[in-house]
């Protein structure tokens, strides 16, 4: 077995394959965007309690969502079709938009559930994705119901793959209806996959799937030949289009 590698800001982190059984690959370092960025390209993430040194993991089997194999409900469907009808309607009471509350979204992502107190998404994390956000790689995808904010998710795109950290919903289908329109604005882009990272009952639901983590390296180097989309803020349709969002409310 490989020993654990403890990394400073000056270390590279190592490869992903020396990670132990159960995906921990290395500790220590900063969270700053050059890291994040390294580890992300080369199938590593960042997840640790608040208080602890920064953990760096590669799991293996990865948890990948093809958006070709992504599972629409019978309830979902419904939505969606509701949405889509609303498209051309600048003050609709639904809405998916991209970008506009990308804060809110993290911190109702970092919000306790299900019984449990704390959170992986800690102010560090929090801190480290704003700023990576600001500089145009990581996303808010949201979901907003008479202009307030009632689910979605964000996540990380650097070249043809899109990294998915968190989920929130406040209404059913909420943070689905969000992922629905971001699968058709990834299609629309050329981008095939979401990698999901770790394994869940939830995500499986959703038509991920667990893949090896030597063929999910091999989706990545192919997925980072391609140039990372550039999304402003504003509002998904139906189509995978972005629209400007209307300055005043009726």
């Amino acid at each position: 077995m490989n020993p654990l590698v403890w990394i400073d800001e000056h270390t590279p982190l190592p490869h992903p394959s020396r990670a132990l059984p159960e995906g921990l690959l290395a500790v220590g370092g900063e969270l700053t965007i050059q890291r994040l960025t390294e580890a992300y390209t080369h199938g590593i993430f960042p997840w640790f309690n608040e208080g602890d040194p920064v953990l760096w993991w590669s799991p293996d089997p990865r948890m990948v969502l093809a958006c070709s194999d992504f599972r629409v409900s019978k309830s979902l469907r419904k939505r969606l079709r509701q949405l889509a009808r609303d498209d051309a309607n600048p003050w609709a009471s639904w809405q998916i938009r991209i970008n506009t509350a990308f804060a809110q979204v993290i911190q109702a992502c970092a919000e306790p559930r299900g019984g449990v107190a704390g959170t992986w998404i800690s102010p560090q994390i929090r801190a480290a994705y704003q700023a990576w956000h600001q500089a145009g790689y990581v996303h808010s995808i949201e979901t907003w119901k008479d202009g307030e904010l009632v689910g979605g998710l964000y996540g990380v795109c650097l070249g043809h793959m899109f990294f998915g950290e968190s989920m929130f919903t406040r209404v059913p289908d909420a943070s689905k209806m969000a992922l629905a329109y971001l699968v058709t604005l990834l299609q629309r882009h050329g981008i095939d996959h979401i990698d999901c990272q770790q394994q869940t009952a939830h995500l499986a639901r959703l038509g991920a799937r667990p893949i090896d983590r030597e063929l999910f390296l091999e989706m990545l180097v192919a997925a980072q030949k391609h140039p990372t989309p550039h999304w402003t803020a504003g509002r998904l349709l139906s189509d995978g289009q972005l629209a400007a969002l209307p300055r005043k409310t009726p």
